[in-house]
């Protein structure tokens, strides 16, 4: 089965055919540089940093993009605030930016340009609009002239007088049609300028991803990515001016991420309802809000609460509890007839088909989540009914499956800690808060189901009741008995 992503530009499932064949080629919009990152930001980051992990780990050389906007009114007004240059402040959130992807342990971009280190090339292709008559000096300033584009709208699927009536369009005397945008801001006291044609002054923000992406990509690239708030009128702009200079199409494919909502409301700076990505680090490890993220295929809205993240870290734990039991298992057994189902060896086995299918589909990461939850499931039964001592080819198809399980969840920056050692970290870590050891908890557990089988409820309650009394909360399922600490 191909790859097939949803285009935004089409509004339907298109598969992957690079336009170099074995070669995808991905240009993503990355911060504009005058604050912390949020949990919008997160998304961002990890969902591309998914794309970027999956297309590799399908055999695909990628060619990753993802720029700095360094120069713009948020950067201007932010430094003025702070009474520092507008360079500075830029630079400083760029690294604190880097802080938190590595933080994140999501890979960095095979190139990473700078607007203020591409003017030249913005200019230049300025000038291109220009002598087309696509685009035209007024007072200092470069408008596009939106007319001039018969696609225009194309990607947000407004037309334009709709656009027009729907929007707050500031009346502007420099301008020939109310939707005419900027590519060229005429210098203005105080701010940062570079000499043009037109006079100083600096680029507009849209005109910035147009020239960087055709200088590492080309004309014509594979995929642009970037958040829903992009759609309109930001990448919509970048087609016309793109187009418009070469006449040819200038993505293939479009993807865009759903926001991140608290109550049902965008998270954004603006509301001021975010939280940083460091904030909610410092309660949950990053794999906990990867596995939250990846929760939710990457178009839906993802709604932030607590309860998600808890959830997210208790299947995280799961895991990691499974693969450590696996991985201490011994290393060899005698031959003989297996001990595991049809039914569960069939599941294990068909593990990678069911999640490639999944990611294949348009990147659907809560689907290949539940086949590995799934799988767990399957696990932790074969692990209970395994014999004193495991048959040989048993043990070889649970370890191998288990290696199988790693790599594809490695895929979306999951288990890439050694479960023994962070099992007997998170235990440590728990013990620490209780004056009882794990084998006095074990040891209870096993009376209180002692006392549960003989229907002796009186010491199954006593046995409850004394362990909540030093916050331990058992939980009973089909697959035995687990305890947790209350909090």
């Amino acid at each position: 089965m191909s790859i097939k992503i949803y285009n935004t530009l089409s509004r339907r499932k298109e598969p992957l055919h690079p336009i170099e064949a074995g070669h995808v080629k991905l240009y993503v919009c990355g911060i504009t540089s005058y604050d912390y990152c949020h949990i919008g930001h997160a998304r961002s980051a990890l969902v591309f940093d998914m794309v970027v992990r999956y297309l590799r780990h399908c055999g695909f050389k990628v060619t990753f993009v993802r720029n700095f906007t360094d120069i713009d009114d948020k950067i201007i007004n932010r430094a003025n605030e702070q009474g520092i240059d507008a360079a500075s402040l830029a630079l400083r959130f760029i690294n604190e930016f880097y802080f938190d992807m590595d933080a994140l342990g999501t890979l960095r971009p095979d190139i990473e340009p700078k607007a203020t280190e591409h003017v030249g090339e913005m200019i230049a292709l300025i000038e291109e609009l220009v002598a087309k008559n696509m685009a035209y000096p007024s007072n200092g300033d470069v408008y596009f002239r939106v007319e001039r584009f018969v696609g225009y709208g194309q990607l947000s699927g407004r037309g334009l007088e709709d656009m027009q009536a729907g929007a707050r369009v500031e009346v502007n005397d420099k301008k020939e049609h109310p939707m005419d945008f900027v590519l060229w801001k005429g210098a203005k006291p105080g701010e940062p300028k570079w000499a043009s044609p037109w006079g100083e002054g600096r680029p507009g923000w849209h005109i910035e991803c147009s020239a960087m992406s055709r200088k590492y990509l080309g004309e014509t690239f594979d995929i642009h990515g970037g958040g829903k708030d992009l759609v309109f009128p930001h990448h919509e702009n970048e087609i016309a001016q793109s187009c418009g200079a070469t006449g040819k199409p200038f993505a293939n494919l479009w993807m865009h991420h759903g926001f991140v909502t608290i109550k049902d409301e965008k998270m954004s700076k603006s509301l001021g309802n975010f939280l940083t990505i460091r904030d909610v680090l410092k309660q949950y490890a990053p794999e906990v809000l990867r596995l939250f993220i990846f929760s939710t295929q990457y178009r839906n809205p993802l709604d932030f609460t607590e309860t998600a993240l808890h959830d997210a870290q208790s299947g995280l734990e799961r895991m990691y509890a499974c693969l450590a039991q696996i991985a201490g298992l011994p290393a060899e057994g005698p031959a003989g007839a297996s001990s595991i189902s049809h039914q569960d060896r069939k599941g294990l086995e068909s593990l990678a088909a069911r999640f490639h299918e999944a990611m294949d589909n348009d990147f659907n990461t809560a689907q290949a989540l539940g086949h590995l939850y799934d799988t767990i499931k399957i696990f932790n039964k074969i692990l209970r009914g395994l014999p004193e001592q495991p048959v040989i080819d048993d043990l070889a198809l649970v370890r191998s499956v288990a290696t199988t399980f790693r790599t594809l969840a490695g895929v979306l920056g999951i288990l890439q800690q050694d479960p023994v050692a962070t099992v007997a970290g998170q235990k440590a870590k728990i013990l620490a808060g209780i004056d009882l050891s794990e084998e006095e908890i074990q040891q209870l557990i096993v009376k209180r189901d002692r006392a549960r089988t003989s229907k002796d409820w009186a010491v199954s309650d006593e046995v409850r009741d004394y362990l909540l009394g030093h916050r331990i909360v058992l939980k009973d399922s089909p697959e035995g008995t687990t305890w947790e600490v209350k909090k």
